[in-house]
């Protein structure tokens, strides 16, 4: 008796599609019970899963874990559009079935994976069934973004705003505690680590039930321009459509903005505060200028305990000179382990601060063990730092060529909605709001090629700047000298444990390089301006 297993698939969990499954299966069970020879060993069936990808699909898998283990020795399939839309998965898995000694039969196609020709039929039903996949998924992407531009929201709800149908709709209970977080920090100028612990204290929930309320979350939510009646869609975007990932559109793909597209719940007046407030705190939004980046060690430093980032603090000492010291961000801002009001337990004992000079002694350290190419290293990295800003010379011009190629764009679907309306194709309002959302992103685009328009000088000639350039590089090397750059490009994280031992990892590198803190001298237990002694390495593996 031979063995036999069958795999049926369906894209969608709908009605019709789900009887054509059940069906599927019943269809499989009798036809191998026809054959005489042929003994069921399993069916096997996925539901409501892509074709594309075989990650995801369980049963396909389990299928072929168990073709490996030799647990039968011929699959059924309808055909190969259901087996896999992926060409080279096809191609692939059949192979490697075939080299078990497992043959596929794809029934529809007349398709026998065990005759001589089947790579090369199977290989144009593939490349068929790949490209109506592709098909699909561009037409789905076109209707996805008309119906965008109609104003139907695509994603999910939200504190404040229930979405059901592609329409969004205040929710009161939400709202309120979106005014209140607006409020506090547009009005009352508490940061957002703070409000996020009142939030917590007082028992507010999030929007999906939690009690962890952090500063990100709170950021993230007075960013969104849904709360003042504004919507933005296609912010992330899917390039692939076999693998499905979705990704950040950073201009790959045009955004869908509409103003004034739903019922507020800020003020407009309140909102352009709370942005600018938002600004202000990240050192006027320059890129990696921002809070979290300003230091040399920010982001770098991590607990132990909790697994928070270390955050910065400034201390004066007896003398008048400052000290920078890096503490749990958990720590400092809700104390040591305790319960709170809501019996909630909070609060990290990683224990005391980490010297800036310590850490950078550390690293340091860590870098001197390693035995390097100095003069290759330098002259290496002097290049590529020369051909990056090249590259960014040019880059500005590329730039200006994408918006103005955008702005022509716009330009045409404008002409577009005239020429409609003149046809009676929509009504006067349509074409109103059609043409008025175009303008306002025309004037956008305006804005920022006048900006693109300027480029920075360089003032100093080629050579001088090679110096220059080599020069910084033989710093962060040797990790001679303070250098930011140093200890960002260097540095992966390191690890505070409770008991002052430090772990600490250098870029792409396997090791791990473990340091304990200790003091200069009895003093410094019950003084803490005398600064802690330079760390001891205890290992490094």
């Amino acid at each position: 008796m031979i063995k036999v297993a069958s795999y049926c698939r369906v894209s969608t969990d709908k009605d019709d599609q789900a009887n054509s499954f059940e069906s599927q299966q019943r269809y499989f069970r009798a036809y191998i019970d026809r054959q005489p020879e042929w003994e069921l060993y399993q069916v096997y069936a996925d539901e409501g899963i892509t074709g594309t990808s075989t990650k995801k699909r369980a049963a396909f898998n389990q299928m072929i874990a168990d073709a490996r283990m030799g647990k039968f020795e011929l699959i059924l399939t309808k055909e190969v559009s259901r087996f896999s839309r992926n060409i080279l998965d096809t191609i692939a898995y059949t192979r490697e079935l075939k080299a078990l000694g497992v043959g596929v039969l794809f029934m529809n196609d007349g398709i026998s994976t065990l005759e001589p020709d089947a790579e090369l039929r199977l290989s144009i039903m593939g490349s068929i069934a790949q490209e109506e996949s592709r098909k699909t998924s561009s037409r789905v992407k076109w209707g996805q973004t008309r119906r965008m531009e109609q104003g139907v929201v695509f994603g999910r709800s939200l504190l404040g705003y229930d979405v059901k149908d592609g329409r969004l709709t205040v929710n009161p209970e939400g709202a309120e505690l979106v005014r209140l977080i607006f409020h506090k920090y547009g009005v009352e100028k508490k940061g957002t680590t703070v409000i996020a612990r009142e939030l917590r204290e007082a028992g507010y929930r999030t929007h999906r039930g939690g009690i962890r309320w952090n500063g990100s979350c709170i950021v993230k939510l007075l960013k969104n321009e849904k709360y003042v009646g504004d919507l933005i869609q296609k912010k992330t975007i899917t390039p692939d459509y076999l693998t499905h990932a979705k990704k950040a559109n950073h201009g790959e793909e045009e955004l869908v903005i509409i103003r004034d597209h739903h019922p507020p719940i800020i003020d407009r007046e309140l909102w352009d505060v709370v942005q600018e407030e938002l600004k202000k705190r990240n050192r006027n939004g320059a890129l990696g200028a921002g809070h979290s980046n300003r230091y040399r060690f920010s982001g770098k430093i991590k607990c132990g305990e909790c697994g928070a980032s270390f955050v910065s603090r400034q201390k004066k000492r007896k003398d008048g000179s400052l000290s920078r010291r890096w503490s749990c961000y958990t720590a400092v801002n809700e104390g040591g382990v305790h319960v709170d009001s809501q019996g909630n337990r909070v609060g990290c004992d990683v224990g005391r601060a980490l010297r800036d000079e310590a850490a950078m002694d550390m690293l340091r350290q860590a870098l001197r063990t390693l035995r390097l190419d100095a003069g290759g290293l330098i002259d290496s990295v002097t290049v590529i730092a020369l051909e990056a800003i090249r590259a960014g010379e040019q880059s500005g011009g590329e730039r200006r060529e994408s918006l103005e190629l955008r702005l022509e764009q716009l330009n045409r679907k404008r002409e577009a909605a005239l020429d409609a309306f003149f046809s009676r194709d929509i009504t006067r309002e349509e074409m109103r709001r059609m043409t008025g959302r175009y303008d306002q992103e025309a004037a956008e685009l305006r804005e920022r090629l006048s900006r693109a328009g300027v480029r920075p000088e360089i003032s100093c000639a080629k050579a001088a700047l090679r110096d220059d350039i080599r020069r910084r590089v033989a710093g962060l090397v040797s990790g001679e000298g303070d250098s930011e750059i140093f200890c960002k490009t260097i540095l992966d994280h390191m690890v505070v444990h409770r008991n002052r031992r430090v772990e600490v990892r250098l870029n792409l590198l396997p090791q791990t390089w473990c340091f304990v803190l200790e003091r200069l001298n009895q003093t410094a237990q019950n003084d803490p301006d005398v600064p802690i002694s330079v760390s001891r390495p205890l290992s490094s593996g």
